[in-house]
Formats: structure tokens, C-alpha cells, sequence
């Protein structure tokens, strides 16, 4: 299926599969969760806040006629949290992992997670650098798994500083939060170029929504727009896009056969919104050896290697 040919629209079945989205109770993977539920396939839910992720599978539920979705506790920041969210999907294999679930913080001071890592880069890299890992065996156990990562536009507009990754010296919150989507999205890129060199079946995916505003979202239960906020998103939708939209690169990552791996894929018209299609990976995401050196120092904070299947040596 070609990229002109695709229709986010009118999805593909994907009946008897299963996909894990984390943070899919609001924002963009809420819409990635619905839009796969649509498929037929069973769509997880990874959440640390149980009641938006039961609101969220209620809304999709709602809007999609038996709709297979259910929810598992997952906080990102807590290994703990991860190794428990794994062995809650009771599952024997998973077809594809979303990993779209993280934290943006707009001002000082720097926080720490209970590991002691700053909490951008522990949620929104180092946490599914772990859940990647403890999830490995399952997606071994499918015919061909996906490992979909969600980044941002605005790892472009940043460089990695590998002697410096949790943002002790000099932190600018925004600064911090676009490393930790440029490291989500090198370890996406590292992640197929060693799944390949092993001959696994699992390949991975990286994608990114262009430009989402909430002003431009459709609204569902879990997130209501107001008469106010359309209007003032109205001039911008020239632009940039809602979040229903903003999913699409992650949703056709997931099932379209065409897509391979160690692909980047985002919005058509200028990166900032449209339907999906691939996009030249270019720069620092492009560095194979600084990709390299942020999976050594990720393995030894993690402890663990997510082309394994388990903690690293094992």
C-alpha cells in the first residue's frame, strides 16, 4: 500500500491483534487508542490514572461498536509500576506497543523521580526503554510485532549532551523535555538497527504528530472543547491540525504492511499536518553513534537491554 494510498479514514481490520498504547486515556493516544479500536483488534490502555484510562475506554466504547478496550496501571517513571503493567495484560503475544505516554513540564524546579532521574527523561525515554525491554518477549511471540514511537517535532530543534542526560547542570524545562523526545526517538531508530542485525521479527517504527492543538480536536468525554477555544484555533487549522489527526502517523505505523522499519513517518504538508508519509531521517536522529552511546548509558541506568528479552545479560 502505497503512501498515496492510504485512508486514515477507512483502517484496515486488524481483528485477533493486540496493541498496547501508552498514555492512551487523553491527548493523542487517546485518539490512536480509538482509531485502532476501530480495527477490531484489542487495544490496552497504559495509564498511571485508572479512572481517565476507564473514562477514556468508556468514551472509545462509546463511539466504536464492540470495541475491544481495556486498561493496565503503567507509570512510566517507576520500574516497579512497568514490571507489574507487563504481567497485567495477561497476554501470550502483542502485535504492536504505541509508545506515546509522556511528561512536559513548563517550569522550574527540576524533578526527580523516586530513582533519582530527572522526570522528562525517565518517563518520556528511559520508561519505555524498560517497557520495550520486559515487553520483548511478547512481541518476539508475534508474527511481525511493531514497536511504534511517538516523538515531537521539537527534538529537531535540540542536541543530545550525552555527558549530561537528567539536565543537572543549566535546566530549561522545555530545553529538557525536547532532549528527552530526540533520545525516545534515537533509541526508536537504534532499537530496528539491532533487531535487524539479530534477524527478529519485530521492527521499529518512529513517528511524529507534526502540529496538535486542543482548539482543533474533536471533542469526546475525556476532553471538551468550547465554543471559544474553536474559534480562536480556527486561523491556526491553516497550519496545524487537532489531535484526532495528529494520531494518524502512529495509527498507520501500527498497521499498514508497506511501513518498515527505522522509518520515520509524520504529517505530509510541511512536517506540521496532514496524512501520514515518510520523511528523511536527517541530523542527530541520523547518528548512529550518538544513537549508540545513549543505548549503552540507558542500558546501565535501566539495567535492562529491550532488544532482550529481559534485564541486560540475561
Amino acid at each position: 500500500m502505497s503512501a498515496h494510498s492510504w485512508d486514515v479514514r477507512r483502517l484496515p481490520s486488524a481483528e485477533g491483534r493486540s496493541f498496547l498504547v501508552t498514555g492512551g486515556n487523553a491527548g493523542i493516544g487517546y485518539f490512536v487508542a480509538e482509531q485502532l479500536a476501530g480495527t477490531g483488534a484489542t487495544v490496552i490502555l497504559g495509564s498511571r490514572a485508572p479512572a481517565k484510562a476507564s473514562a477514556a475506554a468508556r468514551s472509545i466504547g462509546g463511539r466504536v461498536p464492540g470495541a475491544r478496550v481495556r486498561h493496565v496501571p503503567l507509570d512510566l517513571a517507576d520500574p516497579a509500576s512497568i514490571v507489574a503493567g507487563v504481567a497485567a495484560l495477561r497476554l501470550e503475544s502483542l502485535d504492536a506497543v504505541v509508545c506515546n505516554a509522556g511528561v512536559l513540564l513548563d517550569h522550574p524546579p527540576r524533578r526527580e523521580t523516586d530513582n533519582g532521574h530527572e522526570l522528562m527523561f525517565a518517563t518520556n525515554h528511559l520508561g519505555h526503554f524498560a517497557l520495550v525491554s520486559w515487553l520483548a518477549p511478547l512481541l518476539a511471540a508475534a508474527p511481525a510485532a511493531r514497536v511504534v514511537t511517538v516523538g515531537s517535532l521539537t527534538a529537531k530543534s535540540v542536541t543530545l549532551d550525552l555527558e549530561d542526560l537528567q539536565s543537572l547542570r543549566d535546566y530549561r524545562p522545555k530545553r529538557a523535555y525536547a532532549r528527552s523526545k530526540l533520545a525516545q526517538m534515537l533509541f526508536g531508530f537504534e532499537l530496528d538497527r539491532r533487531l535487524r542485525a539479530a534477524g527478529a521479527s519485530t521492527s521499529s517504527v518512529v513517528t511524529h504528530p507534526g502540529g496538535a492543538l486542543d482548539s482543533l480536536t474533536p471533542s469526546r468525554p475525556v476532553r471538551s472543547r468550547t465554543a471559544g477555544e474553536l474559534l480562536r484555533g480556527l486561523p491556526a487549522g491553516l497550519l496545524v491540525q487537532g489531535k484526532e489527526a495528529a494520531a494518524w502517523p502512529a495509527v498507520r505505523a501500527v498497521l499498514d504492511p508497506s511501513v518498515r522499519g527505522g522509518q520515520l513517518w509524520g504529517p505530509r504538508v510541511l512536517g506540521l499536518r496532514g496524512r501520514p508519509v515518510p520523511e528523511p531521517v536527517r541530523g542527530d536522529l541520523a547518528d548512529t553513534a550518538l544513537a549508540a552511546a545513549l543505548w549503552a548509558a540507558s542500558a546501565d541506568l535501566t539495567g535492562l537491554a529491550p532488544a532482550a528479552a529481559g534485564p541486560a545479560g540475561a
